[in-house]
């Protein structure tokens, strides 16, 4: 197993490099130590590690840059001084983060942590977490939505969606009185903006909140169904995405 710290103190570097020597829970074959965002961008655009340590705040730049210019397929467990409201989205995100300054028995839990979860991981999330921390103004969770509603407009409160459906290139927001909603956006561009412990986009035709799902039914490991507490459009079943199991999985567990 290869494996790859960012990390631009010297002394941090070589605490956590020691520590990862010395541990048993993974056999490690080689550790990589990079000390900018230019390090990590000209080795990542080349190379591959199993797993990845990374600090927010480098010399000479932040670590969502690296995302920004070159692909990282790996896990990451990042190293971080943000608040606890950062942290919550880390610890959402990705699999796992460390406080500074950590002791040795916390680098080994996460290392468990990754483990026993690494197949789960998913890059397009980490990157989005990032994105939301970094730009909070910009990422500001959407708790009501306007619609048209004949002659009137209609603001509708979260706590009444039971789920977003696409039809075709439109979008329609469902609520729990049965009434349904042409809304101005799409499928894709709205999960962004919602409330990430509520909402989960299933597939590309549905995003549903966790408060109407009634049932979980496993018809093999590739194909899981929701049963949810209103009926679906048209009363489709509602089979979650083959690539969104894991991390389905992952969100009913919190």
């Amino acid at each position: 197993m290869k494996i790859a710290i960012i990390e631009d103190e010297y002394l941090a570097s070589s605490y956590l490099k020691s520590i990862l020597e010395q541990q048993d829970i993974l056999q490690i074959a080689e550790i990589i130590v990079l000390k900018s965002v230019k390090e990590a961008v000209v080795f990542f655009t080349g190379n591959s590690v199993d797993l990845a340590f990374m600090d927010i705040h480098l010399g000479d730049g932040k670590s969502l840059e690296i995302f920004e210019k070159t692909t990282i397929s790996c896990p990451v467990i990042f190293i971080t001084a943000y608040d606890s409201y950062a942290i919550s989205v880390f610890k959402h995100f990705t699999i796992d983060y460390l406080l500074k300054p950590f002791e040795e028995q916390e680098l080994l839990e996460a290392l468990s942590k990754f483990k026993k979860i690494k197949d789960n991981f998913n890059t397009n999330t980490t990157l989005q977490s990032l994105v939301k921390i970094e730009n909070p103004e910009t990422s500001k969770i959407q708790r009501h939505f306007l619609v048209n509603h004949g002659y009137k407009l209609i603001s509708i409160n979260e706590a009444e969606i039971t789920y977003f459906a696409a039809s075709g290139k439109h979008l329609f927001i469902y609520i729990k009185s049965g009434n349904s909603y042409l809304y101005n956006n799409t499928l894709t561009d709205i999960i962004n903006s919602l409330d990430p412990f509520i909402f989960f986009k299933v597939n590309r035709k549905y995003i549903v909140s966790r408060n109407i799902i009634k049932e979980v039914i496993k018809h093999s490991h590739q194909k899981i169904e929701l049963i949810l507490t209103v009926p679906p459009v048209e009363n489709d079943p509602i089979i979650i995405s083959k690539k969104e199991i894991n991390n389905f999985k992952n969100w009913l567990d919190q």
